[in-house]
């Protein structure tokens, strides 16, 4: 009788002092953020819910007490603490009070994930499948074929980086039109054009750019960074319209082409001018690279702050453990504030500069964002250089604001407070 009673006992002390493991998301405690992202994936993927503490410690992650998840932490380095029911109670009504800018969100389903890359692209030439790769999340890649037989739909989150739908190969021309690698990727792209029924790389990129807008509008999530940002708007906004010259597409570009382009088409920018010399860089102004005079050691964005009970969407993206976050360059860096449309918010941003380096929007039944820059752990990133090693720079808060929007549709829908 003593036995079953002691038994008794500590099953129920064990229930009440092991309910909940807290993944802290915080400078001082968390070794590994990039990799607790991919945790909190890995418990989603066992269609088990998890609630995202926005604002409480860095944004940290509540999830129920398992030897498997306990397991799974140590074996990848993510900091935890053990959770009582009563101290998990505590925070929750710390998190719910009104005078707390804090939120509670419940993710219910790991997102399923596909990545815009043509096949044989490395997966360093890439941000996001680096730390996708790095936090063990798992993702599959599609490429224009994909697209353009509507495959998206099977995917909840997709992801553009360093691509041109505008059909100039990248305005690489000046500088590498000689290179091996450029003749290739030109060659390759004209194959697929002409094996998808199209006599031009620059109206099949349109017809993706269209598919892609489409998914959005239906309820898809959209993540771009790098020139995919402002080449997928400007695509958007010239259909109809030629504004390649000869040595892309082989013809002349429409005569006064700046005065057809259609800015009401576009997801995020408006009143921009289009860069027509080949020889340049650029596709736009939309890019503030060259009119940036920041000097690398002082290159920081700063995180807006929103209201986690009233905004919870951008507090979702904007969560960290820092709201100064280092600059980084890409093709596009950043955006020109005044081109940007007055229903996009802007999330991160570099006042002394005047450009926004981090937006979100809304459109149809879905959502977007651009994160301007290339790799957040590679300042500069110029063609050839050697991949970053995300083990040095597990804490990156670059590197979290792209994890925020992965995590981002697994967040269960709440109705408008407004």
């Amino acid at each position: 009788m003593k036995k079953i009673l002691f038994i008794l006992i500590f099953l129920i002390t064990s229930q009440s002092y092991a309910s909940y493991l807290l993944v802290p998301m915080d400078a001082e405690t968390q070794e590994n953020h990039l990799k607790a992202y991919g945790i909190t994936y890995w418990t989603l993927a066992k269609d088990i819910k998890v609630k995202w503490l926005l604002n409480y410690r860095g944004g940290s992650f509540l999830l129920p007490d398992t030897d498997e998840i306990r397991k799974e932490c140590q074996i990848r380095g993510v900091s935890f603490e053990v959770l009582s029911d009563d101290k998990t109670e505590s925070i929750l009504n710390e998190i719910s009070s009104p005078s707390k800018n804090m939120e509670s969100v419940v993710l219910e389903k790991a997102p399923k994930i596909a990545v815009y890359t043509p096949k044989g692209k490395l997966p360093w030439d890439d941000a996001v499948t680096m730390v996708l790769t790095y936090a063990e999340i798992p993702y599959e890649t599609i490429y224009d074929e994909d697209v353009l037989k509507d495959e998206l739909i099977l995917y909840d989150w997709l992801h553009l980086h360093h691509e041109d739908f505008t059909g100039q190969f990248g305005k690489f021309y000046a500088r590498y039109r000689t290179a091996a690698w450029y003749i290739d990727e030109k060659k390759s792209a004209e194959t697929l054009a002409t094996k998808l029924g199209y006599s031009k790389v620059s109206t099949e990129k349109r017809d993706v750019a269209l598919k892609i807008r489409d998914y959005v509008v239906g309820g898809g999530f959209m993540f771009a960074m790098c020139s995919a940002t402002d080449s997928f708007d400007i695509a958007l906004s010239a259909e109809g319209v030629d504004i390649c010259e000869p040595m892309f597409d082989g013809d002349a570009s429409d005569a006064n082409y700046q005065s057809k382009i259609q800015y009401h088409k576009t997801f995020a920018f408006k009143d921009y001018t289009l860069e027509r010399s080949p020889m340049v860089y650029e596709f736009s102004s939309i890019d503030m690279t060259p009119k940036r005079k920041i000097p690398k050691q002082t290159d920081y964005f700063s995180l807006m702050d929103f209201s986690a009970k009233w905004d919870p969407i951008p507090t979702m993206l904007c969560q960290n453990h820092t709201a100064l976050v280092k600059g980084f360059m890409g093709q596009t860096t950043s955006f020109t504030r005044e081109q940007i449309k007055s229903n996009v918010l802007v999330m991160g941003e570099n006042k002394t500069n005047g450009e926004a380096k981090y937006i979100h929007g809304i459109k149809g039944k879905g959502f977007f964002t651009f994160y301007g820059g290339h790799d957040p752990e590679d300042y500069t990133h110029k063609v050839g250089d050697p991949k970053t090693e995300l083990d040095l720079h597990p804490t990156s808060p670059g590197y979290r604001l792209i994890l925020n929007n992965v995590l981002f549709p697994a967040a269960k829908k709440k109705k408008q407070k407004t």
